[in-house]
């Protein structure tokens, strides 16, 4: 059999792991092995992170919009309730940033 020499790929490919490990404490920097479980453990709990960044962000959406329409003597649900039955389609980000930034503007949409 021939013999498969794979130096470059292999240094190339600890390297690669080794860079993205940098800034870990201890082993967890230097050692390869260690380096490659942490930087696995790293790449799932960002990819899980990513999806409860959207969840967590619609909560607060929802809370501020709750907390803003309440400021006017409505619940939230029946602030939505009123939006859909009026055909307003503006979606829960849009809502908090005018219920934060501009709340005449809050205010007219109620009554709208």
């Amino acid at each position: 059999m021939v013999r498969v020499k794979r130096g470059n790929v292999a240094r190339k490919r600890r390297k690669k792991i080794l860079a993205l490990a940098s800034g870990y404490r201890g082993a967890h920097s230097v050692l390869f092995r260690v380096a490659n479980q942490q930087v696995m453990k790293a790449l799932r709990y960002s990819y899980v992170g990513r999806k409860q960044k959207k969840r967590i962000f619609r909560r607060i959406w929802i809370s501020r919009i709750n907390a803003a329409s309440r400021l006017n003597g409505i619940s939230y649900s029946q602030l939505i309730h009123r939006f859909k039955k009026s055909n307003i389609d503006l979606n829960r980000k849009m809502l908090s940033q005018i219920a934060v930034l501009d709340t005449v503007a809050f205010k007219t949409l109620l009554n709208a």
